[in-house]
């Protein structure tokens, strides 16, 4: 697959294409371009560097959403290649853009539930552009209970624009089936993690999200609209999503300041997708090790953490 160009990766890009074009040239029998190929990639690292030092708010959009970024699927597969699938709701249908099961992590028996974005047209077709229908929750909810029940710790990898918000998903209960996850989560007895690994899109996303850590890779996003919805509403024009994404402060520096997550997995450099093995070694051994702190607490007293957490959120204070 062909490496995909982000608009403000263009300049590193040129100085890339240049170097190619260079070592083609000391291949093909020409010589004395060796120091000049040495100076361009010093010019590109510095480059890169120096871009990636001062991303703004919609520059941190666009890697959450890079189509080559590591999906829940691709996790899966580095972490918990054992991984079983689960099928269904037992009530309408299969939802694919919802990827449930258990698998192993670190040695430990866990549920794991995540968003599941598409690669191409038939497969974002298949997956609904990683956005669930009210079955795909209420599978969700099934493995959950399962986990419960069989005391396995969950882990849940966030990566949705949204809960889909179609007619058909809103006949089907589309909201209850969100608000059931919100407080089955709220209650479950046993440990749960949360990663936001691309985009956490509203409701969508907290359906998954309401566990006893919560934590954002560098260049995801979590938020209660999209930039593009929020500019849609407030300006009625979706091409001011810039300046949105700096208003709705939605990047994973700016919800840890706030206190509404737990931490942040640090990304290789220019983003998950230029080591997807990297990333997903981070998020194993972060996800393992809150899951050791939560597994010394009782059952009751996560309970009560968990609950207070998510309760102290949205609260300010008028001067």
């Amino acid at each position: 697959m062909n490496r995909v160009t982000l608009a403000f990766e263009k300049p590193i890009k040129e100085l890339e294409d240049k170097i190619d074009e260079l070592e083609r040239m000391a291949h093909g029998g020409q010589i004395g371009i060796d120091s000049e190929i040495t100076k361009l990639r010093i010019k590109a690292d510095k480059l890169r560097e120096e871009i990636f030092s001062r991303l703004d708010r919609w520059q941190m959009v666009q890697l959450a959403r890079h189509p080559q970024r590591p999906y829940t699927l691709d996790y899966i597969k580095h972490i918990s290649p054992n991984f079983i699938e689960l099928h269904g709701d037992r009530l309408f249908r299969d939802d694919f853009a919802i990827v449930a099961g258990i698998g192993n992590w670190c040695n430990r028996r866990v549920a794991i539930i995540g968003q599941q974005k598409g690669r191409g047209t038939k497969e974002n077709i298949l997956r609904n552009f990683g956005m669930p229908h009210p079955e795909g929750y209420r599978k969700a909810l099934r493995i959950m209970r399962l986990a419960e029940k069989f005391n396995m710790p969950l882990v849940t990898l966030i990566d949705t624009p949204g809960a889909y918000p179609g007619l058909g998903a809103e006949e089907r209960g589309q909201a209850s089936a969100i608000a059931e996850n919100l407080y089955a989560m709220a209650e479950l007895k046993i440990p749960s993690v949360a990663v936001v690994i691309g985009e956490g899109g509203s409701g969508g996303a907290l359906a998954l999200g309401v566990s006893d850590k919560v934590f954002m890779l560098q260049y995801s996003i979590y938020s209660v609209i999209s930039p593009e919805g929020c500019a849609s509403i407030l300006w009625r024009d979706a091409t001011k999503a810039q300046l949105a994404a700096e208003a709705l402060r939605i990047t994973a520096p700016d919800l840890h300041g706030f206190g509404l997550v737990d931490g942040i997995i640090e990304e290789p450099f220019g983003g998950a997708h230029n080591d997807p093995l990297a990333i997903a070694k981070s998020v194993e051994s972060t996800v393992s090790r809150a899951l050791d702190d939560l597994l010394g607490l009782e059952p009751e007293n996560r309970i009560d953490l968990r609950i207070q957490k998510f309760g102290k959120m949205g609260q300010w204070i008028e001067k």
